[in-house]
C-alpha cells in the first residue's frame, strides 16, 4: 500500500531556528515573517539594534514563536561570530541563516569611488561570507543546515550604472555554488534566491523615475514591481525539508524578468 504523502507538512518549521541579516526591513523582514508563520523560532540580525528589537517586537505580536534581536555588522569576524554564539545560546540551535543584509550604489563607472565599489562588495559579499562562515560548524556538528543567499536577478543580467551591485550579487551566486557543493556532503543545502525589483527601502529613490518604468518594471512580464509578501513563498520553500534535493540552486522571483 502506498504511504500517503507529506505534502504541506514538508513546509513545517517548526523546531527549526532561524537568523535573517538585514531581517529588520524590507525583503529580510518579510521573509523573517514568512519563517515565523511556518512555526520557525526567528533572530533578526542588523546593524542598528533600536531597528532590530522593533521588528522582533512585530514579528513576535503577529505570530506564536519565539523572536529576538542582535545587532550585528555583517563585515566584522568578530560580529558575525558573536550572532551565532549568541543564538546557540538563546535557541540551543541554528538551522537556517538567511544572509539579506545588503546595500546597493548607482551610478557611472566613471563618476563612482573606489570607496563606493568597495563598500558594495564589503556589505555584500564579504558580509554573506563571514556569515556562512559563522554558522558553518554549528551546522556540521548538527550535521543539517539551510543557508539561503540573497542575490539578485542582477547577478544573472547586466544593467546600466550598477557595476558595484551586479559584480557583488554576481559573487554572491558563484559563492553559492561553491559553497553548496562544499557543504553538501554535512547534509547543509546551500542556495539563493534572485528577487526581481521589489519596492524595497533600497528601490525607493528610483520608484519613480523614467529608468524605473522603462528597464526595470518594464523588463518584467507582469509589469510592476514585487510586493514584499511574495518573497516569503520562496524563502520557505528553500528552508523546509522540501527543499532537501536542491544544491547552489539561484530561484529567481522576478517578474518574469529573467524569463524575456
Amino acid at each position: 500500500m502506498n504511504q500517503p504523502l507529506p505534502g504541506i507538512k514538508l513546509f513545517d518549521l517548526s523546531g527549526k531556528t532561524a537568523i535573517i541579516t538585514g531581517g529588520s526591513k524590507g525583503l529580510g523582514l518579510a521573509m523573517a515573517e514568512g519563517l515565523a508563520s511556518a512555526g520557525a523560532t526567528i533572530l533578526i540580525a542588523n546593524r542598528n539594534a533600536d531597528e532590530g528589537r522593533k521588528a522582533a517586537e512585530q514579528v513576535a505580536a503577529n505570530y506564536p514563536v519565539k523572536v529576538d534581536s542582535f545587532s550585528v555588522d555583517v563585515t566584522d569576524e568578530a560580529q558575525t561570530a558573536a550572532m551565532a554564539e549568541f543564538a546557540m545560546d538563546r535557541f540551543g540551535r541554528i538551522d537556517i541563516l538567511i544572509n539579506s543584509a545588503g546595500i546597493n550604489i548607482r551610478g557611472a563607472i566613471d563618476e563612482l569611488t573606489l570607496g563606493q565599489f568597495e563598500e558594495v562588495m564589503r556589505i555584500n559579499v564579504t558580509g554573506t561570507w563571514l556569515c556562512c562562515k559563522a554558522v558553518t560548524p554549528y551546522m556540521k556538528s548538527q550535521k543539517s543546515g539551510k543557508i539561503i543567499n540573497l542575490a539578485s536577478t542582477l547577478g544573472l543580467v547586466g544593467l546600466a550604472n550598477r557595476t558595484p551591485y551586479t559584480s557583488s550579487k554576481g559573487a554572491v551566486v558563484q559563492m553559492t555554488r561553491a559553497l553548496g557543493l562544499e557543504l553538501a556532503p554535512f547534509h547543509i543545502n546551500v542556495n539563493g534566491i534572485c528577487p526581481g525589483p521589489f519596492l524595497t527601502e533600497m528601490n525607493l529613490p528610483i520608484a519613480h523615475t523614467e529608468e524605473a518604468k522603462s528597464f526595470i518594471v518594464g523588463a518584467t512580464a507582469l509589469a510592476r514591481w514585487g510586493e514584499l509578501k511574495e518573497i516569503q513563498g520562496a524563502a520557505i520553500f528553500l528552508a523546509s525539508e522540501a527543499a532537501d534535493y536542491m544544491v547552489g540552486s539561484m530561484v529567481t522571483v522576478d517578474g518574469g524578468w529573467t524569463a524575456k
